[in-house]
């Protein structure tokens, strides 16, 4: 019996010019089965085993970074990032090779005595047999990687459901992955949409989700019910601080970097600016200036700086919330509404006279929109980026690093880039935990 098979939309054209099958609840049972009796094998071999594996697979990625970076282009319409993605891959997983082993060793510890001397006792790290790993549209292979590869190299065997969205690359992964068997066997990938997902979760032991709130809310529910734990990696809705004293140019530079590569579509997007009234002008000016000089890659040569939107439906959350801030009293310098060019663009937005009473401040956009807020001391601000359901990551500007260091400290977030924005994107030398 033929799978049912789910469209795929080209963003840069529009067209629906490809097409996945829909794993059924029946094939994810038994491909579970079948990973839970691979998955001894594999812890079995022991981090420096499992290291090798994943150099190999290194090694099989490269040989197919051409083809993944061009599926990821044809599903995000980005062409630059799409082949730093498909590197970068590469580079994720010769660090997971190199670090796990020391990771896992001081996780575990040496034994010990405790309260009763006779009484000894040592700690050891059981993986989980099967992990769900749901990953989002937005970075499709990297952040299917991330995940993975840390449940790999702990020992677990990996369910993995790319999101629907953006499935191109699995065809190329595949292959790099058929070219290390003993891999293979325990990282399987599935395809389909939100269902396939939540039958996903009644089958493992863990799950690993990327993606929105609604959806995560969804996931977390399902593994509750399932008495499994969730692991959850939600949207963010991140302010910036720009200080009396900040370099007006560097922190427009860096703002824009942020809230307008890859089109806004990151959860570590700055979303909320807040400028002190004494620089007001200046740096709006600077950021409009730097803004004006950007332009779409919805002409037929694809030339340009701002990619399509990825999925269709978010341009509805972008201009509802552009909207409703212009019908509570903001103004739009620059942008404000999509062009239609086969895909949808949204053009680089600036937004001035801006409050926490309009959508834009309080939830996530997920498109180039750059609302700014004035502020009048320190605590305004600090109040002002607080106040947010979300708490993911921030950015301070300021001439004076102390002084952006002990703004940075009194944020509600996981982590703070000082005079630069979204450094968790590409440093991964330090864990994040966010607040919220």
């Amino acid at each position: 019996m033929t799978a049912p098979m789910l469209p795929v939309r080209n963003p840069r054209t529009g067209e629906w010019d490809h097409e996945i099958p829909i794993t059924s609840p029946d094939d994810i049972a038994s491909i579970t089965t079948a990973l839970r009796a691979e998955q001894a094998q594999w812890v079995a071999m022991g981090a420096s085993g499992r290291a090798a594996c994943l150099n190999r697979f290194a090694d099989a990625v490269m040989a197919e970074v051409g083809p993944l970076g061009q599926a990821l282009s044809i599903d995000t319409g980005r062409s630059t990032f799409a082949q730093f993605e498909a590197i970068k891959s590469v580079e994720l997983i010769r660090m997971w090779a190199e670090r796990a082993g020391p990771i896992l060793e001081e996780l575990a510890g040496a034994g010990q005595s405790g309260q009763v001397p006779a009484v000894h006792y040592q700690h050891r790290l059981i993986p989980y047999q099967v992990v769900a790993v749901i990953s989002p549209w937005n970075v499709p292979l990297l952040l299917a990687m991330i995940d993975s590869l840390a449940a790999l190299s702990a020992g677990c065997s990996v369910l993995l459901k790319p999101s629907e969205v953006t499935p191109r690359f699995i065809e190329p992964l595949q292959r790099a992955l058929d070219a290390v068997p003993e891999l293979a066997a325990v990282l399987r990938i599935v395809t389909g949409g939100p269902e396939t997902g939540m039958a996903m979760i009644e089958q493992v032991d863990a799950v690993c989700f990327t993606g929105s709130v609604k959806t995560g809310r969804q996931v977390s529910q399902q593994a509750a019910a399932c008495f499994i734990p969730a692991f959850l990696e939600l949207g963010g809705k991140d302010p910036a601080i720009v200080l009396p004293d900040a370099d007006i140019s560097l922190a427009a530079r860096a703002i824009i970097r942020s809230a307008i590569g890859m089109t806004g579509q990151a959860c570590q997007s700055l979303e909320r600016i807040y400028c002190h009234e004494s620089i007001a002008e200046p740096f709006t000016e600077e950021l409009l200036a730097q803004l004006k000089v950007l332009s779409l890659t919805s002409t037929e040569d694809g030339a340009g700086d701002i990619a399509p939107l990825i999925f269709e439906r978010q341009v509805e959350t972008i201009q509802a919330q552009v909207d409703d801030a212009l019908a509570k009293g903001a103004n739009c310098l620059l942008g404000g509404k999509p062009v239609h060019a086969g895909g949808i663009w949204y053009p680089p937005t600036l937004l001035t006279n801006v409050n926490h009473d309009m959508l834009i401040m309080q939830d996530e956009t997920f498109g180039p929109v750059i609302p700014v807020v004035i502020y009048g001391d320190v605590e305004e601000a600090v109040a002002l980026a607080n106040d947010s359901a979300f708490g993911l990551s921030a950015a301070v500007f300021s001439a004076d690093a102390d002084a952006a260091k002990a703004v940075a400290e009194r944020l509600q977030v996981g982590a703070i880039s000082i005079n630069d924005a979204s450094l968790t994107g590409i440093v991964n030398d330090v864990e994040k935990n966010s607040f919220r």
